[in-house]
Order: structure tokens, then sequence, then C-alpha cells
């Protein structure tokens, strides 16, 4: 398992800090299927923050870029300063998020949550790749279940093949910093990892 962290990102672009709200744009692409990607943003006042992928789908994201379709199945969880867990999102599903339309299958994140000041934590990982427990120190497992194709790279629930490009949208925050497209950020070992079997688990999908 890798962890990745989004402060190499940041660190190829222009840092910017505003008191006001904002939406900023990540991509980027996993190498494996099961790399996790962190990024922290602040909000300095109650707030509804959204989090929003177009990378399976495709589509315009708040940057104004066209994102293509054929990404992974994402999942977005999001934690507090302290690293414990708040929500999590697997699949908007139809209308909320788009329809791919080669699978005909809503798959992308279209999240709202609802915040107090403070700092954050979104991490994206690929279906079927979980938090271990309701800290993000606990860090992700592979959900073992009788659908195998997660483990043979990027395949999504529905056997389609896709790839390893993301795109985030981070609605309505203020943060500190803007992500180009970068293919590989660099890994950084930011917390201890524990490995759970959790054999004959079925799939959860939430819908917020």
């Amino acid at each position: 398992m890798k962890i990745k962290s989004i402060a190499a990102l940041l660190a190829l672009c222009s840092a910017f800090s505003s008191a006001h709200a904002a939406n900023i744009s990540y991509t980027g692409q996993f190498a494996n299927d099961n790399d996790v990607v962190l990024i922290n943003f602040t909000i300095d006042a109650l707030s509804t923050i959204g989090l929003r992928t177009w990378s399976y789908a495709g589509g315009v994201n708040a940057a104004g870029t066209t994102i293509a379709r054929g990404g992974f199945d994402p999942i977005i969880a999001l934690w507090d300063a302290s690293g414990a867990y708040i929500d999590e999102q697997d699949d908007a599903l139809c209308p909320k998020a788009a329809k791919d339309a080669v699978t005909q299958q809503c798959l992308d994140i279209n999240f709202s949550k609802k915040l107090a000041a403070g700092t954050y934590t979104v991490s994206l990982t690929q279906w079927n790749n979980f938090y271990v427990d309701e800290n993000l120190a606990d860090g992700f497992y592979y959900k073992v279940s009788q659908e195998t194709n997660f483990r043979n790279g990027f395949v999504d629930d529905y056997g389609s093949k896709r790839n390893g490009l993301w795109a985030l949208d981070i609605l309505n925050v203020n943060a500190v910093g803007a992500a180009a497209a970068v293919p590989e950020p660099a890994t950084l070992g930011l917390m201890g990892l524990a490995m759970v079997g959790m054999a004959g688990l079925r799939r959860r999908r939430k819908s917020v």
C-alpha cells in the first residue's frame, strides 16, 4: 500500500492564501490501484463544503478544465484535524453524478458537508480500498469480497477496465496552494498502516 501526500503537488504550484472561500481543483494519476491521496484544507467559519470528482464519467471541473472520462471508481472520506473520521461517499449515483458514456454508471463523487471552522483532510482512494477504522492513522485496506476485479488494477465494480487518472474539486473552502496535473505525487509515510483480513464483506455504497 502507498500513501500519497498532496504536499508534493502543492510544492510544484504557486501558493496562495485568501480570507475568502474558494473552489480548488486537483488532478493527478495513481500508479497503483491501492494508492491513497490526502489533501488538507481549512475553513475560517461554519461552512458547507463540497467534494466532487470528475474522472470516472468526465466533465468540466471548477477550474473550467475538461476532464476526460475513463478514470477509476473513486471513494472519498473526510477527517478532522485529529484524524477522526467524519463521513464518506463511495458513489453519488444518478442524477447527482454524471453517467459514464461507456458503462452507463454514475460512480463519481458529489458530496457536501457542513463543517465548523478548522483544518480537515480528504482522502481519495479507488474502490474498494476503504479505511481500516475510524481514524486516519489506521490506514486503508482492500475490502475482500467475491468481487475480485479490483486486484487486477483499475477495474470497476462492473468489470470495466479503467485508468489511474483522478480529478477532485474541493469547494467553498479557505485553502493554501493550488495543484496542477502531476502524474506521480511523491510518496510520504505519514502514518502507520494496519492490515486486516476482511473476507466475505460486501461493498459499502453511501449516497449523500
